[in-house]
């Protein structure tokens, strides 16, 4: 086959994979599409954990045999016993002849081993095609099995000289409907949507996910002095997701965390500093632990800036709203403490788009003081 023909048969695949996201943790999305002379015969896609995988999926929907043809996939197949067999096994059986695959997955149980399997067999193998697109697709779940914790990605909504409130607190809406659609289809991918303590009090919100066949992630409270109402919203908002509120070992252990426990909300207590702030990556192995491979972080300002002092913040989605308040509105990012420009937090591979009335803007963060390029997702 040509490598055009490749790219686009891979590439829907990709898109089979997309309706999974969101849905697999802690495995990765994965589409795959079964091709012979260029008319498919069954494709399907990794719908929840403990569910088949994709490839499990597209040979079931096979009429007949796939005997001779080519598997899509945009993950290596896996060669070893989980939850579910080994779908380079399935494919060798199959007498599938021919396989295409998106990348490499860098599961150690896995890495190589499952494109080994096929080659042994007999089987053509061809890896790296789209590469970048299927890297992107799964960055949470890369991250999070080669560090076993989440992939941060932290959303502002902010007026465009940088307020997300105004001086007296009032900040519904800086952003506009459009930029908020796009929140919530962000809430119905990640794993888990987190804020603190001031956002709760501030805005009460219910981090839950209002589009049609969506679905809520975990709501996740970062309280230290455990100051928030046990009756906010978020506490009490009927969901089908977990609310995880993380305070300190002692408030963990008061009268008043039995409320919110009584709520169905788990109380979880971490170790805390002098000012009872609680270390983020301690949080954040927690969640990982959990199998919880992408974290939203909402806000506030403060639990930002804590993020981005203990370098647990992977990609920022800021949403800038025709708007000014002023130098007595409220900063999107707390205190930072740098002192000398050079030493600022750096973004790169920035992405700038219209959201409506709005200008959206991604990039991935660097480490503080340093350069970066533009980054080239490889593994």
């Amino acid at each position: 086959m040509t490598p055009d023909r490749d790219e686009t048969f891979l590439a829907r695949a990709l898109g089979l994979a997309a309706k999974g996201a969101g849905r697999t943790s802690p495995n990765p999305a994965v589409g795959a599409v079964i091709v012979r002379n260029g008319r498919v015969l069954g494709e399907g896609f990794h719908r929840r954990a403990g569910l088949p995988h994709a490839e499990i999926e597209a040979l079931r929907k096979v009429s007949g045999t796939a005997r001779g043809a080519t598997m899509y996939v945009t993950l290596e197949p896996c060669s070893h016993h989980g939850r579910t067999p080994p779908c380079a096994d399935a494919l060798v059986e199959a007498g599938i002849t021919r396989v295409v695959v998106g990348m490499v997955d860098p599961n150690p149980l896995v890495r190589g081993r499952g494109i080994r399997r096929l080659r042994r067999a007999g089987i053509e193998v061809k890896a790296g095609v789209l590469k970048e697109a299927c890297l992107r697709l799964n960055e949470d779940f890369i991250h999070w099995v080669t560090t076993k914790t989440p992939f941060v990605t932290v959303k502002l909504a902010a007026s465009l000289d940088g307020r997300i409130a105004t001086a007296s607190g009032d900040s519904q809406w800086i952003s506009g409907e459009q930029s908020r659609r796009v929140v919530h289809e962000l809430r119905n991918r990640v794993d888990a949507v987190l804020v603190g303590a001031e956002t709760v009090r501030a805005d009460n919100p219910q981090l839950t996910c209002r589009m049609r066949g969506g679905r809520d992630p975990v709501r996740v409270i970062v309280d230290g002095r455990l100051t928030i109402d046990p009756h906010a919203r978020v506490c009490t908002q009927p969901s089908k997701a977990a609310t995880l509120l993380f305070t300190s070992e002692a408030q963990a252990q008061s009268p008043k965390a039995a409320v919110f426990t009584r709520h169905g909300v788990e109380v979880i207590g971490l170790a805390t500093d002098t000012d009872h702030r609680i270390a983020l990556r301690a949080l954040l192995k927690e969640l990982g632990q959990r199998g919880i491979k992408s974290v939203l972080i909402e806000g506030g300002g403060q639990i930002v800036a804590s993020a981005l002092r203990e370098e647990v913040v992977n990609k920022v989605l800021f949403f800038y709203a025709p708007l000014l308040l002023g130098g007595d509105g409220r900063a999107m990012i707390g205190p930072l403490h740098v002192e000398r420009v050079a030493l600022g937090y750096t973004l790169h591979t920035l992405t700038v788009e219209r959201s409506g009335n709005d200008v959206m803007v991604s990039a991935y963060v660097g480490a503080p003081g340093r350069n970066h390029v533009d980054r080239n997702l490889t593994y």
